[in-house]
């Protein structure tokens, strides 16, 4: 009796998945990104210049607090309630960043949402007799199922305004190697404009570090062309008002190796690290994000995820 109960639990289980191919919205929505590109999950290898850096120590820090808050909800939360108990709202409130604050009667427009929504993380694999005997791995699937739905309707999203996951792999390598360039060279003038606002107070006490505490006046950064690997290994949506869910932030992370060349020195232009004759295969994860909703909105570093 209870492996008969089993097995009804995996037909009720395969079901709920079967949803993936009645749903139109969402899943003819996921059908159409997967077919006509590798799947989120799979690696793949471009032509075209691709980058990555060794230049930092990856951290990730979410501000919460319970005062002046904004809330930011995820346009997932209706479609994804259909895979719940319960119903449970899909919001997030976390500290605004002074410029998204609201300041009696005048409303600062928000630039960045000034953190990273559900930051990755790889997932242990299970073995096939826990996924499907037992609890712990239904839930396990529940979730798994629920997270690449998001990936999905983050895609089909973004897809509206004109994406080609090529044409931005493209764009966010050369945005990675004139990120790394300006690091190496010390330029915080022009990264400025190529990270968000907490990015870029990052990079700017890093560059002073290296400075003053490693003592490396100069760096030399070369990366060979072209990239390893580039994949996506995350989409997420990121809404900043509650009434109006076409008000979103989009987050893509990228999962970025390439080999390179690296050499600082001191004042005194002797080698302190590193060595220009050799190459070195670097991994890395960053996350690159972009308004939907701004006028002229692009794309720019927001945050990086420790390899």
């Amino acid at each position: 009796m209870a492996l008969f109960r089993r097995l009804q639990a995996i037909r009720a289980l395969n079901q709920t998945i079967g949803i993936r191919e009645s749903s139109s919205y969402l899943l003819g929505s996921s059908r159409s990104y997967s077919s006509s590109s590798t799947d989120i999950s799979n690696g793949i290898k471009l032509n075209s210049p691709r980058f990555s850096s060794c230049l930092y120590n990856g951290r990730n820090a979410l501000p919460w607090t319970h005062r002046s808050t904004m809330t930011l909800r995820s346009t997932m939360a209706m479609e994804l309630s259909i895979f719940l108990n319960d119903k449970r709202s899909a919001t997030t409130k976390v500290n605004a960043p002074p410029q998204a604050r609201q300041m009696g009667s005048l409303k600062v427009s928000i630039s960045s949402p000034g953190f990273i929504y559900e930051p990755y993380a790889p997932r242990d694999t299970i073995s096939f007799w826990r996924r499907w005997f037992t609890k712990s791995g239904w839930r396990r699937t529940k979730n798994d199922i629920i997270l690449e739905l998001k990936n999905a309707y983050a895609i089909v999203k973004l897809r509206k305004t004109g994406y080609s996951k090529h044409k931005f792999y493209v764009e966010a390598i050369k945005l990675y190697k004139e990120i790394n360039t300006l690091l190496a060279n010390g330029d915080k003038t022009a990264l400025r404009k190529a990270v968000t606002e907490k990015m870029y107070s990052e990079l700017k006490n890093e560059i002073k570090q290296r400075q003053s505490a490693w003592n490396m006046s100069k760096l030399y950064w070369e990366m060979i062309e072209p990239a390893v690997l580039i994949r996506t290994l995350r989409a997420r949506l990121i809404g900043v008002d509650k009434s109006d869910l076409n008000k979103v932030f989009i987050q893509l992370t990228l999962e970025i190796k390439t080999k390179q060349k690296f050499e600082a020195y001191d004042s005194k232009g002797a080698r302190v690290a590193g060595d220009k004759n050799k190459e070195i295969l670097v991994r890395e994860i960053w996350v690159f994000e972009k308004s939907l909703f701004h006028p002229g909105a692009y794309w720019r570093l927001c945050g990086r995820i420790k390899a």
